[in-house]
């Protein structure tokens, strides 16, 4: 890999012993990779600043999070972990739920207990919660009756903030189907946008993202993982109290940095090939851990990839993260496939670490599905992106990417639930496009330029954090 300018090295490894000053945040995730990764990049972040204690729900969901989190704690032993076992949750009520929305209502369940623990069992007294939103409906006034400041850290795009704010609103006013959304202050978001689980008001994810979107009024603060150069109208739009009158006051702490954790570091399946590539002239094809993709259309995009003619490199996933896939590529992509592209593209269905990635000289475009932790991560490195958002909130997060500049999103592509290919040809095209496009490849390094200045002393995610952390200077709520 290249060499990597200072301000996008990841965290430091911290020292050992060093001493633990200032006020003592409690950070406490959610379950799932893409909440779990940017509260480690707080996590680390803070632990420069102040006493900073994790919370670990165990067991976790998936052995991704396990690994992640036993490693995160070995290289940052500043950030202190607090575990947590979670209760056996009845789920019978919930047939053939997803296991992450399952564990989210499971937290929310235990959050009393969680809290008990965490006032009478942490090493310090805790001056401040601060949160996943998926905790928010129970996490928030249990802080309160305890009279701890909690903060939310939204782990989505502030366009998503803005959504989950609004959409209370709008569902207890609106009678019928849900439809297009006009959010106040802000743009309309269309109805084929709207996450597909809120258009089935008996899904379990559906009561809990309108209690915790009412409960975002009542926390004292919102962390956003995003920065100006991305969504500027949306936040001054969230500030000025515009989406909802009283609003609390909304933080930008993005790009969150990555962390430095050997365990994992270099550990990935592509080295050295991106080196032997020129600069800007690699295709990276990634749809995220959560992301599966039918094979139908992993074929019609492998086919589409070759006809571009681009160097490419191709993370293939047929499974969400730790489900069992024993399917073989040659078999997957068809007969003679990996034997057409050997000498422009490399093909893998292990772990591959993302940002190293990004940061290389060679790569020029990201096929994405749009998790917000792979938009920042394309943004902090001035990657153009073609989004190919396939479920949740990343259509939302598509939108983002097309009005910023940072990439072209091809609105028709269709997501899950939705019938019909994407076809080669049709892929083939916008990836062409997408990687001869010097306007919005520009567009892209500026934006990394701005993402980058807020990270540092001086810029505005890096100060929010410290004017967070002074805000708590000699607070501190006594032991229950």
């Amino acid at each position: 890999m290249t060499h990597t300018p200072d301000i996008l090295k990841p965290h430091k490894m911290p020292i050992s012993g060093k001493p633990l000053t200032g006020p003592h945040l409690v950070l406490i995730p959610s379950a799932g990779m893409g909440h779990l990764t940017p509260f480690s990049r707080l996590a680390a972040s803070l632990s420069d600043l102040c006493h900073v204690t994790m919370v670990s729900i165990l067991p976790t969901v998936s052995s991704a999070e396990s690994s992640h989190l036993s490693d995160f704690f070995s290289s940052y032993p500043d950030v202190h972990s607090f575990k947590f076992e979670l209760p056996p949750f009845d789920s019978s009520a919930y047939p053939n739920a997803d296991p992450f929305f399952l564990r989210f209502e499971g937290i929310n369940q235990s959050a009393p207990d969680l809290m008990t623990r965490l006032l009478t069992k942490s090493s310090k007294p805790v001056s401040a919660l601060i949160i996943d939103i998926t905790l928010s409906t129970s996490m928030v006034p249990l802080a309160k009756s305890f009279g701890i400041p909690c903060y939310i850290l939204f782990t989505a795009s502030a366009a998503m903030l803005s959504f989950c704010a609004y959409f209370p609103t709008y569902y207890d006013s609106n009678s019928g189907p849900i439809g297009d959304i006009q959010i106040n202050g802000l743009r309309m978001v269309p109805v084929a946008t709207i996450p597909q689980a809120l258009h089935n008001p008996k899904h379990i994810f559906t009561p809990l993202f309108i209690q915790n979107g009412k409960n975002l009024s009542k926390a004292d603060g919102i962390l956003v993982n995003t920065c100006e150069s991305l969504e500027k109208d949306t936040l001054v739009a969230l500030r000025d109290g515009h989406v909802q009158p009283g609003f609390p006051p909304v933080v930008s702490v993005g790009p969150l940095l990555p962390v430095n954790i050997p365990a994992i570091s270099g550990a990935s399946e592509v080295s050295p090939w991106p080196d032997m590539q020129p600069e800007k002239s690699v295709v990276y094809v990634s749809f995220g851990s959560r992301t599966a993709m039918p094979k139908e259309q992993i074929r019609e995009l492998g086919l589409g990839l070759e006809a571009s003619g681009c160097q490419f490199l191709w993370v293939v996933k047929t499974t969400v993260v730790d489900s069992h896939d024993n399917t073989e590529l040659e078999e997957l992509l068809g007969e003679g496939f990996l034997e057409r592209v050997k000498d422009r593209g490399l093909v893998v269905k292990g772990w591959v670490e993302q940002e190293e990635l990004l940061q290389h000289k060679a790569v020029g475009g990201f096929v994405s599905h749009c998790g917000w932790n792979s938009v920042t991560e394309a943004a902090l490195h001035g990657v153009r992106m073609l989004p190919w958002p396939r479920l949740g909130d990343q259509r939302i997060n598509a939108g983002v990417v097309a009005r910023s500049g940072l990439g072209v999103w091809e609105e028709k592509w269709s997501w899950e639930g939705e019938k019909g290919l994407v076809s080669a040809d049709e892929i083939s095209k916008r990836v062409k496009e997408m990687m001869a496009d010097r306007r919005h490849m520009a567009t892209a390094q500026k934006i990394g330029e701005e993402a980058q200045m807020a990270t540092r002393p001086g810029g505005a995610s890096y100060e929010g954090l410290v004017e967070l952390v002074r805000s708590f200077e000699g607070f501190e709520v006594s032991d229950a």
